[in-house]
C-alpha cells in the first residue's frame, strides 16, 4: 500500500500565485494515479526509483532527480515501475500568474517534464511548508515565500526536455524587452540588458535581428522616442523635462535623437500632436 502524507491549504490571502496542497509519497510497486483532471497544477519531484507519465499519447519514463508539470484539466495518469518504485513530493498551486510563472522556468504546453539538481533543497522548503501548516497570518505569508523559494530554486538548474532553441530565443528577446521598458529611464547599455537577460552581447544583438529585425540600441532608442512623442502629445511638460523622462540627461541629445527617429523637431511635433 502506497505511503503517503498529505497537506491541504484552504485558508487564502492571495489570488496571484498560492499554494493549494503538498505531500510526498513512497509507492508500492505499479502504483497509480489516474487517469484523472486536476483543477490546479501539480509539479512531482521524484526524489527515489522510477515509473512513467502519461499525458494524451505521449508517455514520459522517469526517474530519480526528473520531475512532471500537471496543468488544469488535463487528463493525466502516472504509475509507479514494478522493480524500482518511485518516491516523489508534489506541490499543487494556482492563481491568475501560475501559467506564467511556470513560462518563466520553461514548463507548460509541450514541455512538461524536467531534470532538476536541487532536491535536497526542494526538500527543504516542502517540509517548511508542512511545519508550517496550521493557520495563521504570520503561517500564511511564510508558505507564500516558500512556493516563491521553491520556483526561484527551480529556476536555477532546471533543464526543460524537449523544449525548442526557437523557444528559448524568443524568451531571451522578451525578458530583454521587458528589462527595456523597466529600465529605459536609467543610462542603460545593451550590455546590462544581455546580463540580466544571461547571455553575451553578441548573441543578444543577433537575437534582435532575427526576432525583431533591429538591434537591442535600435529598440530601446525606439522606445524611448515613442515614450517622449507620447509626453510631448498629451502633458505639458517642458522639453528638459521630458528629456529626463525618457532617459536623457541632456536635452539637446534626446532633441537630435528624437528628430532622426520622427523626423520633426519635439517642438514642432508638439505643435501638430497636441491633445488637450
Amino acid at each position: 500500500m502506497e505511503e503517503a502524507h498529505v497537506f491541504r491549504f484552504k485558508n487564502r490571502k492571495f489570488s496571484d500565485f498560492y499554494l493549494c496542497f503538498c505531500g510526498y509519497a513512497k509507492c508500492e510497486p505499479l502504483h497509480s494515479f489516474g487517469p484523472a483532471v486536476r483543477p490546479n497544477y501539480l509539479i512531482h519531484i521524484i526524489t527515489e526509483g522510477k515509473g512513467r507519465y502519461t499525458v494524451g499519447e505521449k508517455q514520459y519514463d522517469l526517474r530519480e532527480g526528473q520531475g512532471f508539470l500537471i496543468e488544469p484539466e488535463v487528463q493525466t495518469f502516472y504509475q509507479a515501475d514494478r522493480e524500482s518504485p518511485w518516491s516523489y513530493m508534489w506541490i499543487g498551486f494556482s492563481g491568475t500568474r501560475a501559467k506564467e510563472y511556470l513560462a518563466d522556468l520553461g514548463l507548460g504546453g509541450n514541455n512538461l517534464t524536467f531534470h532538476c539538481q536541487q532536491v535536497s533543497e526542494l526538500k527543504v522548503m516542502l517540509e517548511n511548508m508542512i511545519k508550517r501548516k496550521t493557520y495563521t497570518v504570520e503561517n500564511e505569508f511564510l508558505r507564500e515565500s516558500f512556493l516563491y523559494q521553491t520556483f526561484a530554486i527551480l529556476s536555477r538548474n532546471l533543464n526543460i526536455q524537449n523544449n525548442s532553441q526557437n523557444d528559448t530565443d524568443n524568451l531571451y528577446v522578451a525578458r530583454a524587452v521587458e528589462c527595456i521598458q523597466n529600465n529605459f529611464l536609467e543610462p542603460i547599455r545593451v550590455s546590462d540588458i544581455a546580463d540580466y537577460v544571461g547571455i553575451s552581447r553578441g548573441y543578444l544583438h543577433k537575437l534582435f535581428l532575427e526576432v525583431l529585425s533591429q538591434s537591442p540600441q535600435d529598440y530601446l532608442v525606439s522606445f524611448r522616442m515613442t515614450r517622449g512623442a507620447e509626453l510631448l502629445s498629451v502633458t505639458e511638460l517642458s522639453i528638459e523635462e521630458i528629456a529626463l523622462s525618457c532617459g536623457y540627461a541632456d536635452p539637446l541629445a534626446f532633441s537630435k535623437m528624437f528628430k532622426r527617429k520622427m523626423g520633426v523637431t519635439p517642438r514642432q511635433y508638439r505643435k501638430d500632436n497636441w491633445k488637450k
